[in-house]
Order: C-alpha cells, then structure tokens, then sequence
C-alpha cells in the first residue's frame, strides 16, 4: 500500500531542515547483510525488499532508494546482459544497427524479462518501510538508447544517423513512462532517474536527445505524490544545466564528476540538489577517514545553500565495506552536531 506522502511538501521539509538526513544512492550494498551474491539479488523481488528494509534499518537517510540496476531496462528490450555476483549488471553489444531494426523494435509490456519482479519489489518494500519514502530506480532515455545502440556508437549516431537514434529515443521514453507508472502503482514515491551518458554529450546535443524525452517522462508521471530526482554524473554536466532544468524534475542529483560547490552556484535555490562523495574511489575503495574527511568537506562547501543535501556521487557498489558507509553517516551527524 502506497504511503500517502504528499512528495512536494516532503521536498520543501527537507530544504527547511536544519540538519538535514543524507539521501545516497545505498542499495546493492545490501547483498552484505543478506550474505547472498549480486546475482541472486537481481533474480528474487522478496530479497530486494528485504535487503531495502535492512539498509533502512541500519542508517538515517531521508528515504529508501530501490536498486540502481541500469541493465533491466535494455535487457527488456532484448540486449544481453553481463551478471556476475559481485558487481552491478552490464549490457553487452549493441542491439540496434539500423533504421530499419530502429523502426522493427518493438515496445516490450512492463513485466518483461525483470521488470515486473523490480516493481514486486517496491511494492513488497512500500509493505516494509513505512518511516520514509521509496524511491525507485530508472535507467533515463538517452542513456537507455545508448545501451541498445551501443554507448560509444551512439555518440556518433547523433550526427550521422539522428533520425535512428531519436526513432530508439521515442520507443525508450514509451517504455519509461509505463515503468514509472507501474512503480508509481506499486507504491514508490518517486523515481531516481539515472542519466549518465547524457553527461557525455555536448550541450547542444543534449538539448536534443536528453532533455525532451526526460521532460516527457517528467509531464506524465511527476504530481504532488510522485517526483522525479534526475541523475547525472557525466564530466559535461555543468554545461547544460540550462537544459537539464527544462526537464522539470523535482530534484537534482549530481556525480562526483563535477565540483558540487560550482554545481550549487549555478542550481536554481527551490529544487532539491544531492551529491556527490566519490562512491568508488572514497566509499569503496576508502577508508573509514577518508570517508568522513571527504563528506565533510563537501558538506562544509555546500551546505551553506539551503537546498543542499549529502549524498553519494552515484550509486554506491555492491561490495562497499559497510564500516565506510557508517563512516558516511557518522560524518553527517559530526557536521551537525
């Protein structure tokens, strides 16, 4: 049963806070306390909602972030992917080659392949956690299109075969609004959209590819109860923040790419803005000090702004040692108290 969390209002709370509650991208890292492997976790909806409990359970963040698994949606589709017990999925090759296949994809139902046990997750989660809100995770448009046309191909597609890439584009964004509203249904309180590739682009050529189809997923499932947090962590990010704000999201949440006291500078001060302890270098592979000297820097040059709020930089690995995501909490708390 959908909690009745009026998102918008929830939005605004956290803005006010004076200490404010961490939202990191904290959910593979869950396979530790269930002691099973990545695999096992992506195949089984009732672990996932387990493994979320338990991550809420064991830290204060201001609200629960289902899996970041970007390969569900390709694999949806078609593409194969790559599983391996101790790290995210990956999609192997490339899918589409041509106009002709681009116009022959069809649109998959949401229940393919694994999407209906992802949305079965949230809703066994919504059951679980009731003390904050659930945001699901989704792959975004052009970063989908890039995993069925290929991620480096596609950068070159953009020029040499844009009707192609936007033909991909319009069937992901068709796949995307019916996912979100499927979680929507299922009792997620939002999305955490991730769109990386895009971050890669030019300006201009995300102003073409990204944005819109963003915005039209924003337009049909973005209300008072349900919010979109957009994600990048591409390097070009601070070029196209004008763009990016055209999508209309809710909240903003930004890679350890970009220097996140630059990033507040250029954010609008009534949307939510999240980042962006280095979750590789700094979570995983860091230690405990580190850890907490990092977030507290980042803490200590952004949280000046009131629409601050710490996170990771992108989703935080499977393997994390959960003494480092302490220490990330732990440093929130020092910070404000």
């Amino acid at each position: 049963m959908k909690k009745n969390i009026n998102m918008k209002a929830w939005l605004e709370e956290q803005k006010r806070a004076g200490a404010k509650k961490a939202l990191p991208i904290l959910s593979f890292p869950c396979v530790s306390l269930l002691n099973i492997p990545v695999s096992e976790l992506i195949s089984d909806s009732e672990k996932q909602a387990k493994g979320m409990k338990l991550v809420a359970d064991a830290v204060k963040s201001a609200a629960a972030v289902s899996l970041m698994d970007l390969s569900v949606e390709a694999e949806c589709f078609g593409a194969t992917i790559c599983v391996s017990d101790d790290e995210v999925p990956t999609v192997k090759g490339r899918l589409i080659n041509d106009m002709d296949e681009a116009e022959a994809l069809e649109v998959p139902a949401v229940g393919t392949a694994r999407s209906g046990l992802y949305v079965d997750a949230i809703r066994r989660a919504a059951e679980l956690i009731t003390d904050r809100p659930i945001f699901a995770g989704t792959i975004g448009p052009f970063s989908l299109a890039a995993r069925l046309l290929d991620v480096s191909e596609i950068m070159m597609d953009c020029y040499d075969d844009p009707d192609m890439v936007h033909c991909v584009l319009e069937k992901a964004t068709e796949f995307l609004i019916a996912y979100s509203k499927a979680y929507k249904e299922a009792g997620a309180n939002g999305i955490m959209m991730a769109e990386p590739v895009a971050g890669l682009l030019s300006p201009a050529l995300e102003e073409e590819f990204s944005s819109p189809y963003v915005k039209k997923i924003v337009d049909a499932v973005q209300d008072d109860d349900f919010v979109i947090c957009y994600h990048n962590c591409g390097d070009n990010v601070p070029l196209m923040v004008e763009s990016i704000l055209k999508t209309g999201a809710a909240a903003y949440h930004f890679g350890n790419a970009v220097d996140m006291k630059s990033m507040m500078e250029k954010m609008p001060s009534n949307v939510l803005v999240m980042g962006n302890v280095d979750p590789a270098g700094v979570l995983r592979m860091g230690t405990p000090e580190l850890v907490k000297s990092e977030t507290k820097r980042i803490m200590s040059d952004c949280c000046s702004y009131e629409n601050f709020v710490i996170s990771s930089g992108c989703d935080i690995p499977p393997m994390t040692p959960w003494e480092n995501i302490k220490a990330f909490f732990e440093a929130v708390d020092e910070f404000y108290g």
